[in-house]
C-alpha cells in the first residue's frame, strides 16, 4: 500500500504572511493540527503546527492590556513560527516507510510531494485507520493471537488447515516481540466454531495467547 492511497488530497495551506490568529482559526475550522506553508509560487517553504501557534500566544496572566495583546498578536506571522526544514515523502512512498519516518523523527504528519508540488498530507490518524483495517477492528469474527517459533511454511499449514474446515481468514498480521526467534501472529477468522479452531491450533502445536469473539 502506498501513501497516495491513504493521504488526504488537496490539503489546506497557508502562506508565510498568514497571521497567527488566522492560522489558528483555519486549523480549528478544518479540525487539523498542522498546515503546510506555500509561497506565492506554490512552493512548499515550511510547516506550522498548532502547538507552535499556541506557544507563541501571550499568556493569560500577562499584564498587557487587550489592545496591546491584540497589537502584538497581529504582528506575529506564520513565517516567524514555521519549521522551514520540512520532512516530506513522495506519493509513491510505501505506507510503512512513511510510518517509520514519522516514528523516527517524532512527528505526526508529512506533506506528500509529486516532484516540487504538494499533493497531499499523510498523518498519524490516517495510519491509525489502516491499523484498524489490518487487524479487522470493525469486522466480526474469532480473533486469535498465537506465538510460534520462526519457521518456514507455518502460515501455509495454518491457512491450509483453516481452509479445509471451510473457514476464511479475514485479517492477519505478524509481529516480533523481545525474542527474535518467536513470531506473534494475530488473525481473525469467520466460518468456524471455537472448539474446532482450538483443536486446529492444538494440532499445530502453537502457544495460544488469546482467543475471543469480536
Amino acid at each position: 500500500m502506498l501513501v497516495k492511497e491513504r493521504m488526504s488530497r488537496h490539503p489546506i495551506t497557508i502562506t508565510p504572511e498568514t497571521s497567527l490568529n488566522e492560522a489558528l482559526r483555519i486549523m480549528r475550522e478544518a479540525k487539523v493540527r498542522r498546515l503546510p506553508v506555500l509561497d506565492k509560487k506554490g512552493k512548499l517553504v515550511g510547516i506550522v503546527l498548532e502547538k507552535d501557534l499556541l506557544y507563541a500566544s501571550p499568556s493569560p496572566a500577562t499584564s498587557l492590556s487587550v489592545y496591546e495583546l491584540n497589537y502584538l498578536i497581529s504582528k506575529i506571522k506564520v513565517e516567524d513560527l514555521m519549521t522551514r526544514d520540512v520532512i516530506t515523502v513522495t506519493e509513491d512512498c510505501p505506507l510503512e516507510e512513511a510510518a517509520r519516518i514519522m516514528v523516527d523523527n517524532h512527528i505526526g504528519g508529512l506533506p506528500v510531494m509529486r516532484g516540487d508540488t504538494l499533493v497531499g498530507m499523510i498523518t498519524e490518524s490516517d495510519l491509525f485507520k489502516v491499523f484498524l483495517e489490518l487487524l479487522g477492528a470493525r469486522v466480526w469474527g474469532l480473533r486469535v493471537t498465537i506465538k510460534v517459533p520462526e519457521q518456514q511454511g507455518f502460515l501455509a499449514r495454518l491457512t491450509q488447515q483453516l481452509a479445509s474446515h471451510g473457514s476464511n481468514i479475514v485479517t492477519l498480521g505478524t509481529f516480533y516481540g523481545d525474542d527474535p526467534t518467536v513470531r506473534e501472529i494475530v488473525f481473525k477468522v469467520q466460518g468456524i466454531d471455537r472448539p474446532t479452531l482450538e483443536e486446529i491450533l492444538r494440532n499445530l502445536q502453537v502457544e495460544l495467547v488469546d482467543l475471543r469473539e469480536t
